[in-house]
């Protein structure tokens, strides 16, 4: 822009911009009526927004014109988002945060890089409350859409969608691999909680994540966190049976499918006793252990995989402890990452982007997106760029029962 006067040498000093480079650039009043349009219905996103904003204000002021917006500040979010950086400066947090940026002091190269800053706001905001406050914002300009147009404005892809009320509330949450699909199914379902939603419901929000593993870990997380209306069943642990190894009288470890219990060291859980019953048949074929030691197989003498030659024999006191033993054993530190300090690098939202889950000491410390190698590779950049979340049986299991049923592009250890 021209700013009509000289510019001021600190200025030129800091972003490389001189008198001469603005001679046939456009005057303010020149472009104002095309700032209106572009910004129509928008809020105002930027780092130190009351400074953009006061200047955005100051010059349609000139102009005779009242422009009035509502704004977001990403420097304030940072701080409350990503607290513990050294500075808050745009350069010195994007390069915190492995955020790649050109043309620093230019409009393009500024505005880009805050545009992934605030897109690793949002992921980091657990609690919904940008999300709600936009729904909020809407409300009060008195749009209702229909059922289907907001099915028609949603995605086919893999993320996470928000169902909010005529308060802006949160009354579902909910993960799906085709989000518009799932939609559907709730607006032309007839069971009670369908038609309670098809009754409440004023705004479907979503984000995409294009893992259904952090689809996963983000329903469960924010579930608990927001606690919705309808999500009842969820707020608590999803996970009812568990895994649990016990030795028996003759010294054998067997894999015992029970109901579970906070007091008891689980392998595993499962959302259902089919779903535990029909892992533990892939376990016990796969590691060739005995369907009657896991109780799978009821029977005085040898079980039915033994006849077939898909048992050593343990059942029938033919395969020494130590043999079987070693089997089982292999499979629980398989299931376990007590110790192991990984990152499940799994597909992104695009195709150029990956995701990232992070396990430091056996624990899951969250997720997060990344476009350049350096990012997941640098455990302290890795380590800002994270979404924390929380560890706990839910997120364990979902992660190991994720490792066991699909393939992930890598897993790095560190």
């Amino acid at each position: 822009m021209n700013p009509e006067k000289p510019i001021q040498p600190f200025v030129v000093k800091l972003t490389g911009i001189n008198n001469a480079m603005l001679r046939s650039a456009p005057k303010f009043y020149e472009v104002a009526k095309r700032i209106i349009e572009i910004t129509e219905n928008c809020i105002l996103v930027a780092h130190n927004a009351s400074f953009d904003y006061r200047i955005l204000r100051t010059e349609f002021g000139r102009l005779g014109y009242d422009y009035i917006k509502p704004t977001l500040c990403t420097v304030e979010l940072s701080q409350k988002l990503i607290p513990g950086q050294l500075s808050y400066s745009l350069g010195k947090l994007v390069r915190a945060l492995g955020i790649p940026v050109t043309d620093r002091h230019r409009a393009s190269g500024d505005a880009l890089a805050t545009v992934k800053l605030f897109k690793m706001i949002l992921e980091k905001d657990v609690k919904k409350e940008i999300l709600i406050s936009l729904i909020k914002a809407e409300i009060k300009k008195g749009l209702s859409p229909k059922l289907l147009d907001i099915v028609e404005s949603l995605p086919s892809k893999t993320g996470i969608y928000y169902i909010h009320n005529e308060k802006g509330d949160l009354i579902y949450i909910g993960k799906s691999r085709n989000i518009k699909k799932r939609i559907n199914q709730h607006f032309t379902g007839s069971t009670g909680k369908c038609k309670k939603i098809q009754r409440e419901v004023f705004a479907v929000t979503y984000e995409v994540t294009g893992s259904e593993l952090i689809a996963l870990l983000k329903e469960t997380e924010e579930i608990k966190i927001n606690k919705p209306v309808y999500n009842r069943a969820q707020r608590k642990s999803v996970f009812q049976w568990a895994l649990y190894s016990e030795k028996d009288e003759k010294g054998y470890l067997s894999l015992k499918l029970q109901k579970a219990d906070g007091r008891k060291k689980e392998i595993t859980s499962f959302t259902s006793v089919q779903e535990g019953k029909t892992a533990l048949l892939k376990i016990t074929e796969k590691y060739r252990l005995c369907q009657k030691l896991n109780g799978l197989y009821e029977t005085e003498n040898a079980c039915f995989q033994y006849k077939i030659k898909e048992c050593n024999g343990a059942c029938i006191g033919k395969e020494t402890t130590q043999l079987y033993n070693e089997r089982v054993t292999e499979f629980i530190m398989e299931m376990k990452f007590e110790n192991d300090n990984m990152v499940i690098v799994d597909r992104g939202r695009t195709v150029d982007e990956r995701s990232a889950v992070l396990i430091e000491n056996g624990i899951y410390k969250g997720y997060c997106f990344f476009d350049l190698n350096y990012q997941v590779n640098n455990i302290e950049i890795l380590k800002n760029i994270i979404i924390p979340m929380q560890n706990n049986r839910d997120t364990r299991t979902i992660i190991q029962g994720y490792l066991r049923k699909n393939k992930v592009f890598k897993v790095i250890k560190f």
